[in-house]
């Protein structure tokens, strides 16, 4: 049976990843803040593991890193993220929210996966994904807004794709996954249905090989320009 590993599994995004990657009979651990708090989750099913993980902490990043100490795990999918204040004006930023978002979305990924590391190269699928978004699309970008959200994004996407470059002699591929605007409580439930996101992320990180990494796929099957 496969494993994955998903960071925020506890609600929106993540809580369908988890859901759908365990009735598709992978072995799934879901990281939530809070495990009491994380019910849905964690009444899954007997495939479904529960673990603390608070992703912008390096004391609870080793905690998860002892309690996984000799697991293979197959996949990582980083998927917890925060927006930050998106509808701010350029004056209205502030350094509290932007580094705020910077350290959930943009280091926080690239954290978790070396801290897996072992973990990962001990599997025998041996992907690194997160969760990217268009908003991270620098060329694509031509209607403004979103700052703090889209240097985070567009922070994980360099990241990524120089450990794309490091990790590959190892034989890890590390891919970025676009959701699409997904109707959750982040994006006050406007865009298309968290089921069909997340079905099209989970044909999409099943087919994944070591040809595509460094790519940014979205939900569609299509790559987002950077």
């Amino acid at each position: 049976m496969p494993n994955i590993l998903i960071s925020g599994a506890n609600r929106g995004i993540g809580l369908e990843l988890a859901r759908q990657f365990a009735a598709g009979g992978w072995s799934v651990i879901g990281t939530a803040r809070n495990p009491d708090d994380a019910e849905e989750l964690a009444s899954l099913g007997g495939n479904v593991e529960v673990m603390p993980l608070e992703v912008d902490s390096a004391t609870s990043l080793a905690a998860l890193k002892t309690r996984l100490s000799g697991r293979p795990i197959d996949v990582l999918l980083a998927n917890a993220g925060i927006t930050g204040a998106l509808k701010a004006s350029a004056e209205e930023v502030t350094r509290a929210d932007f580094l705020k978002v910077q350290a959930v979305n943009g280091f926080a990924p690239l954290a978790l996966a070396t801290t897996l590391k072992d973990n990962l190269l001990a599997g025998e699928r041996r992907l690194v994904t997160a969760m990217s978004s268009l908003m991270s699309s620098v060329g694509a970008n031509d209607w403004g807004t979103q700052f703090t959200y889209r240097a985070s994004k567009t922070a994980l996407n360099a990241s990524w794709r120089a450990l794309s470059r490091e990790w590959a002699p190892l034989g890890l591929t590390c891919v970025l996954l676009r959701p699409g605007m997904v109707a959750t409580r982040m994006t006050e439930f406007k865009g298309i249905r968290v089921e069909d996101s997340v079905a099209g992320l989970k044909t999409v990180v099943e087919g994944l090989g070591s040809k595509d990494s460094g790519r940014i796929i979205g939900f569609d099957g299509l790559d987002v320009p950077w």
